[in-house]
């Protein structure tokens, strides 16, 4: 089944992903303080709007030894994302498997974040209305910003 043939972020979510990772809600992240963004799209996605604060990790060429290097404490507590939460589940896989036990998926991704009417902001810092859509397949689940593409 592809992208196309799914008609929500629920039932995309369900059919690719194992919830091998735990999910965290857009509406309880607002209630998480002490914890660590990790943004797992490319660094273009990264580049057009992000969550406030959050670290680019990346996916295609995201390195552990960075996170370790960058975050000794194995405690701290880890919310990761992309669009909609399938490829920050795959990278939220190797957290979990580096011992990083404390690290959650957030539902929906960015997304649901702003489709919620969450800010995101661009590289210059500034609150921004455009996402990155990833593709026409999955831009369809972003409905509350302007989508942005790049070839």
């Amino acid at each position: 089944m592809t992208a196309n043939a799914q008609s929500s972020i629920d039932q995309a979510l369900k059919w690719y992903n194992r919830e091998s990772v735990p999910y965290i809600s857009v509406a309880d992240m607002q209630n998480l303080s002490n914890h660590v963004i990790l943004d797992a799209r490319e660094l273009e996605e990264f580049k057009v709007s992000h969550l406030k604060n959050a670290v680019w990790i990346g996916y295609d060429d995201f390195k552990l030894e960075n996170v370790v290097k960058n975050y000794s404490d194995k405690n701290l507590n880890f919310i990761v994302y992309c669009s909609i939460g399938v490829r920050s589940e795959n990278i939220g896989e190797k957290l979990l498997e580096a011992g990083y036990l404390n690290t959650r998926n957030l539902y929906g991704g960015i997304f649901e974040w702003t489709n919620q009417g969450y800010p995101v902001y661009n590289a210059q810092g500034k609150e921004t209305k455009k996402v990155h859509a990833y593709g026409k397949l999955w831009g369809k689940y972003l409905t509350k910003a302007e989508k942005v593409y790049q070839d």
